[in-house]
C-alpha cells in the first residue's frame, strides 16, 4: 500500500497528537463510517457519504465495466471525448494524463471549457466518425456539458446522419436526471448511473470515473482491487494514528485552523494532473462560511525563503519515476521548518488509493475546520448570474455593456465601485496598467493569497505565461499564488475564493474570441456563455467583498498575454 510519513514544526506536531487522541477518546472514525452527520454541522451529510462504499460495489458489478470496453474495443472507436466539467471530468483527466494511450484501446480526450478555441481544437483532435462520446452530468441540467452534447451531437449527425447519432454517444448521470431523458429521447448506446448519495468531487471511483477508466483500456479490476486496500486501511477498526486517510486530515485540518491553509502540492511528473483533481476536492469541500483550505497547484517550488509561514507541503511521489529535483527542494523546504507531508505510490495502478485516501482525508478535515464538506453553496451563486446572462442574450441578442476604469493600447481593466474606488486612491496619479496593478498588487498582506482566473484557451502557449506571471507574484510578494482556468475552476476552487476566507487577491483575464462556435438551437454563442461565466464569477466576488480586478485583452491574446506579463514585472519591482 502507498506509504505515508510526516514531518512538521514542533506546535503543529503537538496540536496534531492533540487532535488524534480527540478523534480516539470519542470514536470519531467510527461515527464518520456510520454517516453521523454532527460529525460536521449536523445537516445533510449523512445523505452524501455513498463514496465510502464504492469500491466494493464497483468489484461486484465489474462485468458492467469490462462490458463496455469490449464493445468500444470491438467497435473500432479511434477516440473518446468525454464531456463534462468538475468531477464528472477531473477524475477522467488524472487517468488519461496518466496513462495515456493504452494500446488496442481508443484514447480519451477530456473537454471542460466553453472557450470556443478549445472546443474546437478538441473538434480537430479527433475523428467524429470514429469517436465514442460520453457525456457526464451527474445532475444533468449542468450549462456546459448540456451545450457541448448538443454541439457535438449536431456534429456527429451532419457526418454520419440522424440515425446513426446516438450510438456515438453514452451517457454518465444519476437517475431520473434531464440528461437521462435526454439520452433515451436520442437513443445513447448506453446510460450508465451515479450514486445520489456521492458529489461530485467524490466520484471518480463510481461510474463517472471507471467507465472513462473502461473505454480507454484500463484494468479497472486491478485499479479497483488496490484502491480496495486503501478502504481496508482507512476503516474504523484501524487505530487513528495508523490510519492514512484520517491522519492526513487531521493534518490538513489542525494546520489550517493554525493558520497553514496553503496545501501546496507537489506530485512527481507521471502523475502532476492529480493535483488538478486534489484542488477540486479539497478547495469545493472546504472553502465555505470564511473558513477553509487554500489549494496551491502547479507552483513550482522555489527556496526556503520565498515562502510564508502558511503552507503545507503535500508531496506525492512515484517511485518508479522519481524527480530529484523535486525530492532536493522538498528536503530543504523540511529542513527550513516547514511541515511536509509524503506520500509515495509504488505505480500508476495505485493512483485509486489516493482518490479514496483524500477523501477521507478532506471528510476529515472538514470536521475539524467546521463545515459542511459535502455541499457547495457558492458555486451555485454564479451560475444563477451566468443564467440571468444568457437569458438576456436570448431575448435582447447582447450582453450589458460595461465602461472600463482604464482603456491602454488594446487592454482594459473592469472592475466593481469598491474596488475602482480603493484601486484609484491607492494609484494616485498614475492610473495607467502598471500603476493600477502594482495597487492591487500592493493590497497583498502576509497569510493571503493571488489567485490568476483565466477565461482563455488551456494551451502551453498560454499555460507558460501565466505560469511566468503567477511565478513573479510568488517570488516578489513572498504569497502563495494559484493559477485557474475558466471556466473549468469555477466548478473547482471557485467555491474556495468565494466561500472560504478572504484573504485573496485575484486577477480575472478576459479576451475577445477570434473565433466563436454557436450552440445549435440557441442565440448565444460558446464565446457568449464564457463571457457571462466571467462576468457571473466577478460579480460574485465583488459582492463578497474579495479584491478583484478584470483585464480584459482584447483579440490579440498573445500581445495581450506578452504586454500583461511586462506590466506585471514591472508592477512587482
Amino acid at each position: 500500500m502507498n506509504q505515508q510519513t510526516y514531518t512538521l514544526p514542533q506546535s503543529l506536531a503537538s496540536s496534531v497528537k492533540t487532535a488524534i487522541e480527540d478523534w480516539r477518546a470519542n470514536g470519531k472514525v467510527r461515527r464518520l463510517w456510520q454517516r453521523d452527520a454532527s460529525l460536521w454541522t449536523g445537516t445533510d451529510e449523512a445523505n452524501w457519504l455513498g463514496w465510502l462504499a464504492i469500491t466494493e460495489d464497483q468489484i461486484t458489478q465489474s462485468q458492467n465495466l469490462r462490458g463496455i470496453a469490449e464493445d468500444v474495443k470491438n467497435e473500432g472507436f479511434t477516440h473518446v471525448l468525454l464531456l463534462g466539467m468538475g468531477g464528472s471530468s477531473l477524475g477522467p483527466e488524472v487517468l488519461t494524463k496518466t496513462f495515456g494511450k493504452i494500446a488496442g484501446f481508443p484514447e480519451l480526450h477530456v473537454l471542460d471549457s466553453t472557450d470556443p478555441a478549445q472546443v474546437k481544437a478538441f473538434e480537430n483532435k479527433v475523428d467524429l466518425a470514429k469517436t465514442l462520446f460520453i457525456v457526464s452530468s451527474k445532475s444533468g441540467s449542468t450549462l456546459e456539458p448540456n451545450i457541448f452534447k448538443q454541439y457535438f451531437f449536431d456534429r456527429v449527425k451532419r457526418v454520419l446522419g440522424a440515425e446513426k447519432a446516438g450510438s456515438r454517444f453514452i451517457a454518465i448521470t444519476d437517475p431520473g436526471s434531464k440528461m437521462q431523458h435526454v439520452a433515451e429521447a436520442d437513443r445513447f448506446r448506453n446510460i450508465f448511473y451515479g450514486l445520489p448519495s456521492i458529489g461530485g468531487r467524490y466520484s471518480a471511483l463510481s461510474n463517472f470515473g471507471m467507465v472513462p477508466a473502461a473505454v480507454m483500456g484500463l484494468d479497472t479490476q486491478r485499479f479497483l482491487d488496490r484502491s480496495e486496500e486503501m478502504v481496508q486501511a482507512c476503516m474504523s477498526c484501524v487505530p487513528v494514528e495508523q490510519n492514512p486517510g484520517v491522519v492526513l486530515g487531521i493534518i490538513l485540518g489542525t494546520a489550517a485552523k493554525g493558520g497553514r491553509d496553503k496545501v501546496t502540492i507537489v506530485a512527481s511528473p507521471g502523475i502532476s494532473d492529480l493535483g488538478a483533481w486534489l484542488e477540486q476536492l479539497l478547495a469545493e469541500s472546504t472553502g465555505k462560511q470564511g473558513k477553509g483550505i487554500i489549494p496551491v497547484d502547479r507552483e513550482e517550488l522555489g527556496s526556503p525563503d520565498v515562502y510564508g509561514n502558511d503552507r503545507v507541503f503535500a508531496y506525492v511521489r512515484l517511485e518508479s519515476a522519481p524527480d530529484r529535483g523535486q525530492d532536493a527542494k522538498l528536503a530543504a523546504l523540511e529542513k527550513a521548518g516547514h511541515p511536509v507531508v509524503r506520500i509515495s505510490l509504488a505505480d500508476t495502478y495505485d493512483l485509486g488509493q489516493e482518490f479514496f485516501r483524500w477523501e477521507i482525508a478532506t471528510a476529515v478535515a472538514g470536521s475539524i475546520i467546521g463545515i459542511n464538506a459535502f455541499n457547495q453553496p457558492d458555486v451555485e451563486a454564479s451560475k444563477v448570474v451566468t443564467r440571468n446572462l444568457t437569458a438576456e442574450y436570448e431575448k435582447t441578442g447582447s450582453l450589458p455593456s460595461e465602461k472600463p476604469i482604464l482603456d491602454d493600447k488594446g487592454i482594459k481593466l473592469f472592475t466593481d465601485e469598491k474596488n475602482t474606488a480603493e484601486l484609484g486612491n491607492a494609484a494616485g496619479n498614475d492610473k495607467s496598467l502598471v500603476g493600477y496593478l502594482r495597487a492591487h498588487l500592493d493590497r497583498l498582506r502576509a497569510g493571503d493569497y493571488f489567485a490568476l482566473l483565466a477565461y482563455v484557451e488551456m494551451n502551453e502557449e498560454h499555460e507558460e505565461k501565466l505560469q511566468a506571471i503567477r511565478h513573479a507574484v510568488r517570488n516578489q510578494k513572498r504569497i502563495a499564488t494559484c493559477l485557474g482556468f475558466g471556466p473549468r475552476f469555477l466548478h473547482s476552487t471557485g467555491q474556495a475564493y468565494k466561500g472560504g476566507p478572504n484573504t485573496g487577491v485575484f486577477l480575472q483575464l478576459t479576451c475577445d474570441d477570434a473565433q466563436d462556435l454557436p450552440v445549435p438551437g440557441q442565440k448565444y454563442t460558446f464565446g457568449v456563455v464564457k463571457a457571462a461565466q466571467a462576468r457571473g464569477d466577478f460579480q460574485v466576488l465583488a459582492e463578497r467583498n474579495r479584491r478583484a480586478l478584470r483585464v480584459h485583452l482584447g483579440a490579440d491574446l498573445q500581445a495581450g498575454l506578452s504586454t500583461l506579463q511586462a506590466a506585471v514585472k514591472q508592477a512587482t519591482n
